[in-house]
C-alpha cells in the first residue's frame, strides 16, 4: 500500500515538472512579443527614411556637376509651371454669369453701366468685353475688330511662360545625356589607365552614366504633365473667349436695335 501510494506520487511529480516547465518556457513570451514589435516597428521607420537616403545616394554618385544641373532645371520648371497654373485658373470666369450681367447692365444702365459690371470682373473676357464696349459708339464693325484684336493680346498673356517650360523639359534629358556620355568617357579613361577591362571599372563609370539619364527623364516627365495641362487650359479658355465675344456682338446688336 505505501509503494503504491509512493509511486503515484512520483508520477505525478513527473507529470508536475513538464507543466512548470512549459509555464516556465512561456513566461518570455509577451517580452519576446514586445521585441518583435519594436523590431517591426524601426524596419518600418527604416523603410521609410530608405527612399530618401537612396535618392540622396544615387543623387551623390551621378556626380554633383550635372545633378545640381539636372535639380536646378528641375526647380525652375516646376516655378514656372506653378505660376502659370495659378495664372490660368484664375484667368478661368463664369462668361454666362457674366454675359447676363452684361445685358441687364445694359437694358437698365447703357453702355457705362455695362464697362462697370466688367470693371468689376476678373479674367480676361471681362477685359476683352470692356475694350469692346469702350469702342462701341463707333459702330459693330470697330467693336469686333477691337474684340478679335484684343482677345489675340489676351491669348498672348495666357501663352506667357510656356516657352520656358518647354525649355526645361528639353534641357532636363539634354544634361542627363551629357552625364551618360561624360560617365561612359570615364569608364573607358579607367580602362585605358589600368590597361585591363575589369568590370568594377566598366560598372562605376556606367552607373554614373544611366543614374543622370533616369534623372533627366524624370524631370522631363514631370516637367511635361504641367506643360500639357497649361496648353490644355489655354485652349479652353480662348475657346470661351471666341464664344462669348460672339453672344456680346449679338447683345449689343439687340441693344442697338431697341434704342
Amino acid at each position: 500500500m505505501l509503494f503504491v501510494t509512493a509511486s503515484t506520487s512520483v508520477v505525478a511529480q513527473d507529470n508536475a515538472a513538464p507543466a512548470a516547465t512549459e509555464v516556465q518556457k512561456a513566461e518570455p513570451a509577451a517580452p519576446a512579443v514586445v521585441a518583435d514589435a519594436e523590431e517591426k516597428a524601426a524596419v518600418q521607420a527604416e523603410g521609410g527614411k530608405s527612399l530618401h537616403s537612396a535618392l540622396k545616394q544615387k543623387f551623390i554618385e551621378g556626380g554633383p556637376g550635372f545633378m545640381s544641373s539636372i535639380l536646378v532645371a528641375l526647380i525652375l520648371g516646376l516655378a514656372l509651371s506653378i505660376e502659370r497654373v495659378v495664372y490660368l485658373n484664375l484667368a478661368t470666369s463664369n462668361n454666362k454669369k457674366l454675359l447676363v450681367k452684361i445685358e441687364d447692365a445694359l437694358n437698365t444702365g447703357g453702355i457705362e453701366a455695362a464697362k462697370e459690371v466688367c470693371r468689376n470682373e476678373r479674367g480676361p473676357v471681362a477685359s476683352i468685353f470692356y475694350q469692346g464696349l469702350d469702342r462701341s459708339h463707333e459702330g459693330l464693325d470697330v467693336v469686333e475688330k477691337t474684340v478679335v484684336a484684343y482677345g489675340g493680346v489676351q491669348a498672348g498673356l495666357l501663352e506667357k511662360g510656356l516657352s520656358w517650360i518647354a525649355l526645361f523639359i528639353a534641357l532636363g534629358p539634354m544634361l542627363g545625356f551629357m552625364g551618360t556620355v561624360i560617365g561612359m568617357i570615364g569608364a573607358f579613361d579607367a580602362i585605358e589607365v589600368a590597361g585591363d577591362i575589369s568590370p568594377t571599372l566598366v560598372a562605376s563609370g556606367i552607373k554614373v552614366a544611366l543614374i543622370t539619364t533616369v534623372f533627366g527623364l524624370v524631370v522631363a516627365m514631370i516637367l511635361q504633365v504641367f506643360y500639357n495641362y497649361c496648353v490644355s487650359k489655354i485652349d479652353g479658355i480662348v475657346n470661351s473667349m471666341e464664344d462669348a465675344s460672339i453672344s456680346l456682338i449679338d447683345i449689343l446688336v439687340k441693344y442697338n436695335s431697341k434704342k
